[in-house]
């Protein structure tokens, strides 16, 4: 083991009394064992302390932070990059409420070892009961980082399902502080893009990580409630874009993305959505240096009640009963 690179698995954690064992348990079970692991507890209310104390005390390698005061989502993770061994050679995180196939981190770490330029290692993903991840080419593994970070921006492939999938060199993340340097919950796609314009990406052909989906994760809730991905792919494509595009696939790419933005836009206008959800968006749009385009929603209202009135009134029909 001695030979072996370490690994730094981290786990930031707020309240997962519900699923934080089994996320434990799974890193227990793993077939590769040089590792430390990390959790670091966000001032949990519920019995998330006593229940990572008790493994602590059955792994020497297993060791707790606890935060002095309650932080956002974004700073608990870069806290936790913070706690990694300055030896480690690779960093895995992964979230409390999802869970490692017992062979993920030693295939891992196999692939990233076979090939030195990758700074991320990503693998398929069970996210609920559907297989995540795919779209490469079983016979492709090692892709270069500017390849990729060009196709997931053109919506192609999107290896980046969640942090829980990957595997990232740990002098990356030293190098890095904050790791998560936007303020946005997709902060790790951010940083993805910033750290594949000089490492390569290779990707392990197997299931190795379960993603639990569930209505009540911080995730889903503000997709619900603020349409945050499609502006989420806006804004990426408005920052690295020019990076990795050439101007064609640049202007391209934008104008599609805001045509089904403002699609999307035009459904959340029958499910009669409250001020505050307005107010968000036209604020979100303003940091990205476009206003809301009133125009162009209302032709997307009218277009949608010629084209597709059934949706429309699907819509309207689920708000009012449950507003009923």
């Amino acid at each position: 083991m001695s030979s072996s690179p370490l690994v730094s698995i981290i786990t930031p954690v707020y309240n997962g009394e519900s699923y934080l064992s089994e996320c434990i348990e799974s890193i227990l079970t793993q077939t590769y064992q040089h590792w430390e692991y990390i959790i670091v507890n966000n001032c949990s209310t519920d019995r998330t302390r006593e229940i990572i104390a008790q493994y602590v005390k059955q792994d020497a390698r297993i060791r707790i932070h606890d935060n002095e005061q309650f932080v956002d989502v974004i700073e608990n993770h870069n806290i936790a990059f913070r706690q990694i061994s300055q030896t480690g050679k690779y960093c895995k995180l992964v979230q409390a409420d999802d869970w490692l196939y017992p062979e993920c981190i030693e295939r891992m770490v196999n692939a990233a070892e076979a090939t030195p330029s990758a700074g991320v290692i990503g693998s398929y993903c069970l996210a609920g009961n559907r297989v995540r991840c795919d779209g490469l080419p079983n016979t492709t593994s090692l892709i270069s980082g500017k390849d990729l970070a060009k196709l997931t921006l053109l919506g192609n492939i999107y290896l980046f399902w969640s942090p829980s999938c990957l595997m990232i060199r740990s002098d990356l993340v030293r190098n890095r502080n904050p790791f998560y340097r936007a303020p946005y919950l997709h902060a790790d796609v951010d940083t993805l893009y910033e750290l594949l314009h000089d490492c390569d990406f290779t990707f392990v052909h197997q299931v190795l990580s379960f993603i639990r989906t569930h209505e009540m994760s911080m995730t889903a809730q503000d997709a619900k409630r603020a349409n945050t991905q499609r502006l989420s792919h806006l804004h990426l494509l408005l920052k690295f874009g020019p990076a990795y595009l050439d101007p064609p696939e640049f202007s391209s790419r934008l104008s599609n993305l805001w045509k089904d933005y403002y699609r999307s836009l035009a459904i959340t206008v029958f499910d009669l959505r409250k001020a505050g959800f307005w107010k968000h968006q036209k604020a979100e749009l303003q940091t990205l240096g476009y206003p809301l385009n009133h125009l162009r929603l209302l032709y997307e209202i009218l277009l949608t009640m010629i084209v597709n009135p059934r949706e429309a009134a699907r819509h309207l029909k689920h708000r009012l009963l449950s507003k009923a």
